[in-house]
């Protein structure tokens, strides 16, 4: 709860700090405000120390329908921006805001950048950033001249004269090491007999004819078929087509005779690919199953 609570007392303090400068400068008097464009910047807080976060705050005022930009201030050695300019429009002026942080104190004199003003017609200039002047005080107290850094009041770390813990902790590291590598060495575990897996019993090819479907009997005839040949030549294997299949068992069997299987794998493709009617379908799937049988390992 302590860090929710520090968290919302710090957006309240930087809502307060917003409004009391918009407030200071909403009190201005427009004369001092047309004066400011050459100049002119409020510093809030009023007693800044280092590190803490500055407002430089500006008003200005432009005619109707003109826009105000703010130029990025660049860091210097002892003073450091920390977001981006902002630029808003309050009571009939245009605010410009730059939140920065000293880290040195005394007296700071900055040279802000240029302020830009761009017209509705597309015309623009510039005016001169000015000077800003604020004192930053010392977060040492007034009271402690000549601070030097102090030793430790206390050893940081108590010595260890008692051997029993360091090896206490050898002990169980070694034991944790022997363990995993006994671990690691374990032999194989052995495993048991698979299980068998019933195999359906094929569909008979009547069956299938029966119930309409031919290119599934011819389907399955010409993969028994393929895989007869790529186990006799692996170079036939089931990705290539028939023509290309053919022609490398040609090549790796001259003197097999191939006829009778090119006539059927032609015959096989003509129905799968084309139309069953007038074809035997049972007739091929029995060639098939018998040329499947008949080609040599």
């Amino acid at each position: 709860m302590k860090p929710r609570c520090t968290t919302a007392r710090r957006h309240v303090a930087r809502r307060a700090l917003i409004a009391t400068c918009l407030g200071v400068l909403a009190a201005v008097p427009p004369c001092r405000r047309a004066a400011g464009q050459g100049g002119g910047w409020d510093a809030f807080p009023a007693n800044p120390t280092v590190g803490d976060t500055i407002w430089l705050v500006r008003a200005l005022v432009v005619p109707a329908g003109w826009q105000v930009r703010a130029a990025k201030f660049e860091p210097t050695e002892d003073v450091e921006p920390l977001t981006e300019p902002s630029v808003r429009r309050v009571a009939g002026a245009w605010v410009v805001r730059y939140a920065l942080a000293a880290w040195k104190p005394g007296a700071h004199r900055l040279t802000l950048p240029p302020i830009w003003r761009l017209g509705p017609d597309g015309r623009a200039d510039s005016t001169a950033g000015g000077v800003a002047s604020f004192a930053v005080a010392s977060v040492i107290p007034d009271s402690l001249k000549d601070p030097t850094p102090q030793g430790p009041l206390a050893p940081l770390r108590a010595i260890h004269r008692n051997a029993v813990p360091p090896l206490a902790a050898l002990g169980i590291v070694t034991a944790l090491l022997v363990a995993g590598i006994a671990l690691r060495r374990r032999p194989p575990r052995k495993l048991g007999p698979r299980p068998q897996v019933p195999v359906e019993r094929e569909v008979p090819d009547a069956r299938w004819l029966a119930a309409g479907e031919p290119k599934a009997v011819v389907a399955r005839a010409t993969w028994r078929l393929r895989t007869a040949l790529a186990r006799t030549v692996p170079e036939a294997h089931p990705a290539l087509d028939t023509a290309e299949c053919l022609a490398v068992v040609e090549r790796a069997r001259p003197q097999a005779p191939v006829r009778e299987l090119r006539e059927l794998l032609e015959q096989l493709d003509r129905v799968a690919f084309a139309s069953a009617h007038g074809t035997d379908i049972a007739a091929l799937a029995v060639t098939a199953r018998r040329l499947a049988r008949d080609v040599p390992a």
